[in-house]
């Protein structure tokens, strides 16, 4: 399994996503230091849960990384996170 999809399903156990896109960034950075070259270590996660209604942004974030613990220790090098609560009208 991908890195990439590895992310997408932690992130739809975790939290129930109503929106979830997990963007491979990796092609951006390559031959940068600290870019392994694997083609998967830099992401972009932009997630819409209802787990996340009332907490601010820091607390968001760090929800979305303790979900995706063992990739930020191993093959994620960057992370770049938007995580909000679904909007009510």
């Amino acid at each position: 399994m991908s890195v990439e999809e590895t992310i997408r399903e932690k992130l739809t156990a975790a939290f129930a996503p109503s929106l979830l896109e997990v963007i491979n960034e990796s092609d951006k950075h390559r031959g940068h230091a600290g870019s392994p070259g694997t083609g998967e270590s830099h992401f972009a996660v932009k997630i819409e849960a209802a787990a996340f209604a009332g907490t601010s942004r820091i607390a968001r974030q760090r929800m979305v990384m303790a979900a995706l613990e063992d990739e930020l220790a191993g093959p994620v090098h960057a992370l770049s996170i938007k995580a909000d609560a679904p909007a009510h009208d």
